[in-house]
């Protein structure tokens, strides 16, 4: 999730409605400059006991970021404490029960992707050895209850905390026990993309499927295959979902502006510290009628902040997220930007792609999106055949698209060797979730502490 710093530089007020569509537009991109941001996160253990290591603790969360110092990262604070690192290959940042994000830098190649994640993951195990901690690449928590996890110190996440209950069943454990791989992408213009945003919404079953490593909770098989996946379903209606008014006829900034008006708000941040305005109103915020804020209109951050607060399966800001990964080892790190970078990046990869789902209907999507934490790859397609089917056909387009953009490192060797591991579960059929299950269920017995051999 975004991490604030304190600015004292003046901001205009948003009085009107280009103002709010001016972050998508200011996020059109030539081709050539279009970047890949990649966010990945990871679960934090102590070696000793496998417990989570609180904030504070010696050799805690606070100490493995300020660690982090020796190679060349700079804290970000709040309210004196520091919750994030910043440097040239991004942030490190904190989820709230203390799994370690690297938000990454944007990029022009994935071989500069894969090697941003390499750094970061040397570095951090490097500290971690230091301060007897280890990283372990899930999508959720596969052995902790929410009760044996620690918060962390982040205003925001004290205010989505006491509201999450409210609203849905999973959002505490949406908050506490998952874990993602994400990628940011650019687009060129507004049509540019309505059409990314489709066709990542609609093959976002298709990533949780291939990603889907989820399939414990508090030490034994949940009966899903990416339950990190399924906990998004039941966390908030009003802010996450498949979002049926994307594939409507004239789809732009201006609906997604809409759509953002009616999530409801979380916060407000003012001199440092984040304002309750859970369940409230930008729209009466716009009108100045905000009742924690009487009288205030909103500024370009705080719109930049609300448009943060939306979790739907992708997500726009000044540029699209890519939102149904669990998280993973390296390799599944660099395979997912890869996915994406292959369908998305290059027009015929993009047509193509289009061509396989523009059929489908809404009904269609959701009941993909509703099906595919269970059963993964095994999912049945409209028409006819399954997930796996649509993995083979997909991937050939990626691989295609890959192949067109011709960027090569200084072996000589193009993009393509990043989906490897994608083409190798297709093959198979059986995503990371399952080959966890058939270990639990084979050589380790039932013991889940096994799992931790997953570690980066």
């Amino acid at each position: 999730m975004s991490t604030r710093e304190v600015s004292n530089d003046p901001e205009p007020v948003i009085e009107s409605r280009d103002q709010l569509i001016a972050p998508m537009i200011g996020g059109e991109k030539a081709k050539s400059d279009w970047r890949i941001g990649t966010e990945h996160e990871k679960l934090v253990y102590r070696r000793d006991d496998r417990r989570a290591p609180s904030y504070a603790e010696e050799g805690g969360i606070r100490d493995l970021l300020l660690s982090l110092r020796e190679f060349g990262w700079e804290p970000i604070e709040e309210n004196g404490k520091v919750i994030a690192m910043k440097g040239a290959d991004g942030n490190v940042s904190l989820e709230p029960a203390g799994q370690l994000e690297l938000s990454g830098a944007p990029l022009e190649t994935l071989h500069e992707t894969c090697n941003e994640t390499g750094r970061h993951l040397t570095q951090v195990k490097q500290i971690g050895e230091r301060c007897g901690v280890g990283f372990l690449g899930l999508g959720m928590w596969p052995d902790k209850t929410r009760e044996e996890l620690p918060v962390m110190p982040k205003g925001r996440y004290d205010i989505m905390m006491r509201h999450m209950p409210k609203v849905g069943n999973l959002g505490l454990d949406m908050m506490l026990r998952t874990c993602t791989i994400q990628v940011n992408l650019d687009y060129s213009s507004e049509a540019d993309m309505a059409k990314k945003f489709r066709v990542g919404l609609a093959l976002q079953p298709l990533a949780t499927a291939l990603f889907a490593n989820s399939p414990f909770t508090e030490g034994k098989p949940n009966g899903y295959l990416s339950y990190r996946s399924h906990i998004w379903s039941d966390t908030d209606p009003h802010r996450t979902g498949m979002l049926p008014f994307v594939f409507e006829d004239g789809f732009g900034y201006e609906r997604w502006a809409d759509y953002m008006l009616d999530v409801p708000m979380y916060f407000v941040f003012r001199d440092g510290k984040y304002i309750d305005a859970a369940g409230l109103s930008f729209r009466d915020f716009m009108d100045g009628k905000l009742s924690v804020l009487p009288g205030e209109r909103p500024t370009a951050s705080d719109w930049w902040d609300h448009l943060s607060t939306a979790f739907p399966e992708v997500r726009l800001k000044s540029f699209l997220e890519m939102r149904g990964a669990d998280g993973g080892p390296w390799s599944r790190i660099c395979a997912l930007p890869a996915f994406w970078v292959g369908l998305l990046y290059d027009e015929g990869a993009l047509d193509a792609a289009w061509d396989l789902v523009k059929g489908w209907s809404m009904e269609e999507r959701e009941r993909l999106r509703n099906e595919v934490p269970r059963l993964a790859l095994d999912t049945a397609l409209p028409g006819g055949g399954t997930m796996q089917d649509l993995g083979r056909e997909v991937l050939k387009i990626a691989h295609g698209g890959l192949a067109a953009r011709g960027k090569l490192n200084a072996s000589g060797d193009n993009e393509t060797g990043y989906l490897e591991t994608l083409d190798e579960i297709v093959i198979s059929g059986k995503v990371p979730a399952q080959r966890l299950l058939d270990a639990y269920h084979g050589e380790w017995g039932g013991d889940i502490s096994r799992v931790y051999k997953y570690s980066f």
